[in-house]
């Protein structure tokens, strides 16, 4: 948990995913249509990637990916990160934790 969280921190807007996730592939492509460039963490490709999997399942991620933080607060998954897009306040939450500009 400590690992997934201190990662989470590093940067505006981070992403933890699998590489041959479709719903990954689709929220990192919607961060970047609004401009954000997110830390993006592939779990299966990282070595701790199985237990930081466990840590997001303890925050309540099911299914484990996508994770997304924004501004080091835990946002959801991928129905959640749609959800705040719909009504038009992802964009306004990546503004300001300074992942975008405009």
């Amino acid at each position: 948990m400590d690992r997934v969280r201190d990662l989470a921190s590093k940067k505006a807007a981070v992403i933890f995913t699998k590489s041959s996730c479709c719903m990954c592939h689709s929220i990192k492509q919607l961060f970047y249509e609004l401009g954000a460039s997110p830390a993006v963490h592939e779990l299966d490709n990282d070595p701790y990637g199985r237990e930081m999997e466990w840590a997001l399942r303890s925050l309540g991620c099911n299914p484990s990916v996508p994770a997304v933080f924004i501004g080091g607060r835990f946002v959801g998954t991928s129905k959640d990160v749609i959800s705040l897009h719909v009504d038009g306040s992802l964009k306004q939450m990546l503004k300001d934790a300074k992942a975008i500009w405009f």
